[in-house]
């Protein structure tokens, strides 16, 4: 309960900073520590970015085809929006109805809401390209020459990839063509990575829709991103996605759908205090939410995925989350997977309905330290998991201390091979409390160590 408690607490005081783009003045006096005197008089003071007075009217820029304050439908202009609204210290980006085809991910900064007018505002994907490289760069190197530049504009971002001939681990650089000579591109950035023929180095141009790094208090709400996958090569969702984000903190992703990505929906690294809410992540070749490794205070609620591989992946180390009342569906592989040391999370009242193979996984990583601890999956409905042999909740490996409450599982079709709970022969220490099951060949398996 302290956990909940927890959670529901930072969730409380953050929204109130985001949303009214006060950004720290609430969140600093709900957070402090000590005993130093309340702030009754916040004032805008030169330095201080953390107190700040809570505005009536912040900037608001519009984007669209006409009647706008910029205007355009290209990714030009609403980046253009974005860094006009960043250099006035923050306010909010508003795209007018209509369709825009994306060269590069539109970066994102702190302090900045963008919004859009629901599925009206679609951002889509332009189709990729790629070739080879015809020249080795080195690391140092802030330039690329190409085997065939045909597809290929100024402006562009694009993703160079290669396999390090020494570790043959995969080399994945992103970067924006910024100036060009013929089949010879400067980047924006150095490559800080090699990228050899000797590794098969390649370029495309695939990148996030929206993005940001290293940055926090974001608002991203009311759009509809597309990723066009039948026209785009795979990036997967350690680096890209409708919304992709690295290091970040104090997200809020309200009301966007995010639909055909070849790779992930929403994805988020090492990124703290997202909310995801009411969101409709479909039909991508990968995950569709992807709280991302060492993402703490995840807070997943409402959303409709459907028709993804997984629909919601914790990675490595997600710790103190809340993933509840979303609808699950049609998940190629498993509706929920949670496993290397995903600890204290609360997996709530979501209905999980025709996954592939496993309604809910619990990985069995690499053995004693690194399964998933602590959590709690509780009041979920989970209905009609896998083929004949399919498990509505399968615990793998040595996965311990876990709380299994008050779920329902039903199999609708026949019994077959088909089991409610499997608990590994590893397992240990989990629980199982009031889970009403139904339908299946073998409502609890204990596996014999």
């Amino acid at each position: 309960m302290k956990t909940s408690g927890q959670i529901t607490f930072n969730r409380r005081a953050w929204l109130q900073a985001v949303s009214g783009m006060a950004v720290g003045a609430t969140w600093m006096r709900t957070s402090r520590a000590g005993d130093l005197p309340d702030i009754t008089k916040p004032r805008a003071t030169s330095g201080d970015s953390a107190i700040e007075p809570d505005w009536d009217e912040r900037l608001t820029v519009t984007v669209g085809p006409d009647k706008a304050d910029i205007t355009g439908q290209t990714g030009k202009v609403i980046q253009a929006a974005v860094d006009y609204a960043v250099r006035l210290g923050g306010g909010t980006v508003k795209i007018l109805p209509g369709v825009y085809p994306l060269r590069n991910g539109i970066r994102l900064h702190a302090n900045v809401r963008i919004c859009g007018s629901g599925c009206d505002t679609v951002l889509l994907k332009e189709p990729s390209v790629e070739t080879n490289l015809a020249l080795d760069s080195d690391w140092f190197d802030q330039e690329i020459t190409v085997a065939d530049a045909a597809g290929f504009q100024i402006g562009d971002g694009v993703c160079i990839r290669a396999t390090n001939p020494d570790t043959h681990g995969p080399v994945v650089i992103k970067r924006t063509l910024v100036a060009r000579s013929g089949n010879r591109f400067k980047l924006d950035r150095a490559l800080r990575e090699n990228a050899w023929q000797l590794g098969k180095a390649s370029v495309a141009t695939l990148f996030p829709i929206l993005t940001a790094e290293e940055t926090s208090d974001l608002v991203i709400e009311d759009l509809c991103l597309d990723g066009n996958k039948d026209n785009n090569a795979n990036l997967d969702g350690n680096y890209a996605g409708c919304i992709w984000l690295q290091d970040c903190s104090r997200v809020n992703i309200r009301n966007v759908t995010a639909r055909n990505y070849n790779g992930d929906g929403i994805s988020w690294q090492v990124c703290h205090d997202v909310l995801v809410e009411n969101c409709h992540s479909h039909d991508h070749t990968g995950l569709g939410l992807h709280p991302g490794s060492g993402a703490q205070r995840t807070i997943i609620r409402g959303n409709v995925l459907e028709r993804n591989n997984i629909g919601i992946f914790f990675c490595w180390g997600v710790k103190y989350g809340l993933a509840e009342k979303n609808t699950i569906r049609d998940s190629r592989n498993c509706g929920i997977s949670i496993g290397h040391r995903d600890d204290e999370n609360v997996i709530r009242g979501n209905e999980i309905r025709n996954s592939g193979k496993t309604g809910v996984l619990f990985r069995p990583e690499r053995g004693e330290g690194f399964t998933a601890s602590g959590n709690r999956l509780e009041e979920n409905r989970i209905i009609d998991s896998g083929p004949e042999d399919g498990i509505a909740i399968d615990l793998q490996g040595v996965t311990r201390g876990n709380s299994i409450a008050r779920n329902t599982l039903t199999e609708t079709r026949a019994p077959a091979n088909r089991t409610g709970i499997r608990l590994g022969k590893d397992t240990r220490d989990n629980t199982l409390t009031d889970n009403t099951i139904e339908g299946f060949a073998v409502p609890v398996l204990y596996e014999k160590p």
